[in-house]
């Protein structure tokens, strides 16, 4: 296995511990735990695709980092009230 392999793994593995820890109703998914899990997840994941030069997986787990950057920024702005 090469670099790609190992962050392409690791970031799929984080992003499934927090999905099924999830749905095992361990974490919630507005908690911090579950939307950290995903940011740095869905990073690995995209960073893999990168460096893979695969563009669907680039745009898909681009959007997703995206997206759970926004719900972590979300839940800082909600904390901090």
């Amino acid at each position: 296995m090469d670099i790609s392999d190992w962050t392409g793994s690791i970031g799929v593995a984080l992003l499934l511990i927090a999905y099924l820890m999830n749905l095992r109703n361990i974490i919630s998914k507005d908690s911090l735990p579950y939307l950290i899990l995903n940011v740095v997840g869905a990073g690995l994941a995209c960073l893999a695709s990168i460096l893979l030069e695969y563009w669907p997986f680039i745009i898909l787990e681009g959007c997703w980092t995206l997206v759970s950057v926004v719900g972590l920024l979300q839940y800082f702005l909600k904390t901090s009230k």
